[in-house]
């Protein structure tokens, strides 16, 4: 299916089906990408090794940094190539795919050196050390040459979905997973690299995930010839969505930066548990996380045809979405926390923070999904600088004095203290982003009212002016020639026409 004027298929249908087939097969394909840092946690914790465990924790924090990064970039392409797609501008959109594309790869280049100029220091101050903090140190160096490669599958993931391809994105992101689940068995425990080995499975898997990308959208038509002159503008109308959403994605591993250092004063064991919640969490709510993305296109779309009550219909169902996501996922990991414990070998205090996971704190996970939707409808109806605001709130004031204080109740008073922010922050973000949406509304009844023709209004003698004829026609609509607007003779306006609905009948 080549890029088309049909391609605006969102603003037409039912909403809630519309939600459900892109979160689902949107999750799908973004829980493959996170199924690869599952995977390498699962198989480096049955080397029966703790600070190995721990090591993965430290580094997905870190990791964390870019990878959003990536994310709240692949949020501004898929934004702004939607909106056109949306409006009928076709061509626009696949010149704005392509610098899209282009700029990714150079901003997450340049993110990914950064990050390894300053890797030492960044473990210092997490609180790793001796080997735990050597083997971060050694998987981050080996898999920052991946992350441009992760940033551009993904977007390119965010393209077939701004198209309405579901099932081409989840395909992209799927080719991940399954690289990984392929390779994580053979180069860690086949080959006897351990860590090591998970690194290089991890590259290898995001390169697959970059070349399945760029075969589905060159098949589908959505990428054009790179037009070096007109990057800069194409650059800064992306970044005016994606500047802001990468401001706002930032403050979550800054938040998780704080939980992991915070748990870190409690040894390996703790940052290990901790650890294992965060690769569970985002496949667990697969379909939570994957909004933010799924709803995009829908609600950009609605918005550049004007359709303001299907953006609001979005709104609201995918929040009804999020509770049902939730409710499941919440109790197939209440039912299965005793197999989770012995999958990841967790003993002792990782296995009180799992469990605490498990059978409380994973019901916060309504109100983050609040906040991912909320977050969605900012960034698509004009408003980024809203969702910066809220992630911030939410990574500082809703995580730092609330994990600080339960830190001093030990490990579990931390994931605690992390669940209480998260409800704080997601209702707020909800209650902002339907008067958002009715802000928009009122505006566009305004605008609406103001193009009316201007009603007849009393003249000081007490006759009612009528509003102005047009040239050449009487003031009883008739022309010059005495005839109708539609040629009829005077006193034959009824003449061969059926008596209007509702009229007088003799």
């Amino acid at each position: 299916m080549a890029l088309s004027p049909d391609s605006p298929r969102f603003v037409s249908g039912s909403i809630m089906r519309h939600v459900a087939v892109m979160a689902s097969t949107g999750a799908v394909g973004l829980v493959a990408v996170f199924a690869v840092d599952l995977l390498n946690l699962l198989y480096i914790s049955r080397l029966g090794h703790q600070p190995v465990a721990a090591a993965v924790g430290f580094a997905g924090t870190v990791g964390f940094f870019p990878i959003s990064v990536a994310i709240g970039l692949t949020i501004g392409v898929g934004t702004a190539v939607g909106v056109l797609i949306g409006a009928g501008r076709m061509e626009a959109a696949r010149r704005l795919a392509t610098a899209g594309l282009a700029l990714v790869g150079l901003l997450t280049a340049l993110v990914a050196a950064a990050m390894l100029a300053c890797l030492g220091p960044v473990l210092d101050l997490l609180g790793a050390a001796g080997e735990t903090r050597a083997l971060a140190a050694l998987f981050l160096t080996i898999t920052a040459v991946s992350i441009p490669c992760l940033a551009v599958g993904m977007t390119m993931a965010a393209l077939l979905r701004a198209i309405g391809d579901a099932r081409g994105s989840m395909h992209v992101t799927l080719a991940a997973a399954v690289a990984a689940a392929v390779l994580d068995p053979i180069l860690i425990f086949g080959l006897g690299l351990g860590l090591t080995g998970a690194a290089i499975s991890t590259v290898l898997s995001r390169a697959f995930l970059t070349w399945v990308g760029w075969r589905l959208a060159r098949r589908h038509g959505l990428l054009g010839r790179f037009e070096a002159a007109a990057f800069l503008v194409d650059a800064r109308a992306i970044l005016a969505v994606s500047g802001p959403a990468v401001l706002s994605n930032l403050a979550t591993p800054i938040g998780a930066a704080f939980v992991t250092g915070s748990m870190a004063r409690f040894g390996p064991a703790a940052v290990a548990g901790q650890a294992t919640i965060d690769r569970i969490t985002p496949v667990a709510f697969g379909l939570v996380y994957a909004l933010t993305g799924a709803v995009g296109p829908i609600l950009a779309q609605n918005r550049g045809a004007g359709r303001l009550d299907r953006v609001r219909r979005a709104l609201r169902d995918s929040m009804l979405f999020v509770l049902l996501a939730v409710s499941v996922a919440w109790l197939a990991l209440w039912l299965g926390q005793d197999a989770l414990a012995a999958a990841f070998s967790a003993q002792g205090t990782a296995a009180e923070i799992l469990h605490l996971f498990c059978n409380w704190t994973a019901g916060s996970f309504v109100f983050v999904g609040l906040l991912f939707v909320a977050n969605a409808a900012f960034n698509n109806l004009g408003r980024p600088l809203y969702s910066t605001a809220f992630n911030w709130g939410r990574a500082t004031l809703g995580t730092i004095p609330l994990v600080a204080i339960g830190a001093g109740y030990g490990p579990s008073g931390v994931v605690i203290g992390q669940a209480l922010g998260s409800v704080l922050f997601g209702l707020a973000a909800a209650a902002m982003a339907f008067a958002v949406v009715g802000r928009l509304e009122r505006q566009a009844g305004s605008e609406a009212a103001a193009a009316e023709p201007a009603a007849p209004v009393a003249t000081p003698t007490g006759t009612v002016a009528a509003p102005a004829s047009p040239a050449g026609t009487r003031p009883d609509g008739r022309g010059a020639d005495g005839k109708g607007p539609d040629g009829e003779e005077p006193g034959r306006e009824g003449a061969g026409k059926p008596a209007a609905a509702g009229g007088i009948h003799s």
